[in-house]
């Protein structure tokens, strides 16, 4: 920025970036809603423009949007979207789910994964790379399943059952995602005792860390008065999270879904909390995408190529086959449902991306590549799904 006549102090540019990463958003919304492109891809192209801007452009393939200040966006973004997923598991949705959802959607996540990480290892790519992307690809955008669900207006059987899915499918994704992040910690470690107590913390301590701010939290839900107050509880629980979470080296995905687990099944008001969250939740997941396409290492495209069609046609293979085993089991509802019901789960969005987040912290020789994968298979994903949901409903 030297040509700029006056200074620009960092806090001033942070500034400056938010209000006009909001700006695009806005512009974004009207696009979509204009050409039907899902929001989220748009947002991550914008993002995937500022990487193109700094990397090409500007020639500074280190430098970060934000600098500081994306990864703890990043970070309460995704303890944000933890945290309403915990919500959806009350005990009254669980029991309504029935087996029949619970049974397709377990074939789907467990076929889905096992393909994707077998396939893989299969073609020679490394172990953290192969597990990572397995436990990524379980996770599902239920968002766009619902819009095309709720658009064609199809309330038979299968439509029903796709909505069913689709409420628990990312909870799922955490749950995998935790095991696999602490299997891998494990498996590649020299010192197996000491990555099998770190691992055993990372899962235990995000349970007592989700229960520590959950129990409290349950209780104090409701006897707030609705409004301001109740607003400033639900912006506490998901900074106390995010921040405590990073600080004892705990899944922060896993202890959110607790928290709000716990608060969904204990309190009498505890919609109040989730309602607050989702009104403040959209500008986070702006910032999320948008930081999310910008942190992508373009010169890392090339290589990645082969790893993010590979993780593609997987997960698409794993989609189907488990959709397949899962019709098969359901039997005595078998003939009303539709043998490629898996690919109607194809959508993959900001659950995914934050998993990859995640592992490329973890591993970081993998990193670029990874993202890489994960950014560039959500846009084919995001395009693609809806109109393979739109073909199973048909």
């Amino acid at each position: 920025m030297s040509w700029v006549p006056f200074a620009l102090s960092p806090a001033a540019t942070a500034l400056i970036l938010l209000g006009v990463i909001l700006s695009i958003s806005i512009f974004a919304d009207a696009v979509a809603r204009r050409t039907r492109l899902p929001r989220i891809s748009l947002l991550v192209l914008v993002g995937l423009g500022v990487a193109v801007f700094q990397q090409r452009v500007l020639e500074l393939p280190d430098a970060r949007p934000l600098d500081g200040l994306g990864e703890p966006l990043i970070k309460v973004a995704l303890v944000m979207v933890a945290f309403l997923l915990g919500g959806e598991l009350t005990r009254k949705r669980l029991r309504r789910t029935g087996p029949l959802i619970l049974i397709v959607s377990l074939s789907v996540v467990g076929v889905g994964a096992l393909a994707v990480g077998a396939g893989l290892l299969a073609l020679g790519f490394p172990l953290a790379m192969a597990v990572s992307l397995a436990a990524i690809s379980v996770a599902t955008d239920p968002a766009a399943v619902q819009e095309t669900v709720h658009a064609s207006g199809d309330t038979r059987l299968r439509a029903r059952l796709l909505l069913g899915i689709v409420a628990i499918d990312d909870a799922w994704g955490i749950l995998v995602f935790g095991l696999a992040m602490a299997g891998l910690g494990w498996a590649l470690s020299g010192d197996g005792q000491v990555a099998l107590l770190e691992a055993g913390w990372e899962l235990g301590g995000a349970l007592l860390l989700g229960t520590a701010i959950g129990l409290p939290a349950a209780w104090l839900t409701g006897r707030l008065a609705p409004g301001e107050p109740t607003q400033v509880e639900a912006i506490a629980l998901i900074l106390l999270l995010a921040g405590l979470s990073t600080w004892l080296g705990v899944s922060s995905l896993l202890a959110a879904m607790v928290t709000g687990m716990l608060i969904a099944n204990l309190s009498r008001h505890h919609t109040r909390s989730f309602n607050e969250i989702e009104h403040i939740e959209w500008p986070f997941l702006v910032f999320f995408f948008v930081l999310s396409g910008a942190s992508l290492d373009l010169a890392s495209l090339d290589e990645a190529l082969g790893l993010t069609l590979a993780y593609i046609l997987l997960r698409l293979l794993g989609r189907v086959l488990g959709g397949l085993l899962g019709v098969r089991l359901a039997r005595e509802r078998q003939a009303e449902l539709p043998r490629n019901i898996g690919l109607a789960l194809t959508p993959q969005a900001g659950v995914a991306m934050g998993m990859a987040l995640l592992a490329a912290e973890r591993f970081p020789t993998h990193g670029a590549a990874l993202l890489s994968a994960v950014v560039a298979s959500t846009l084919v994903f995001e395009t693609l799904g809806p109109m393979l949901v739109h073909r199973v409903l048909r």
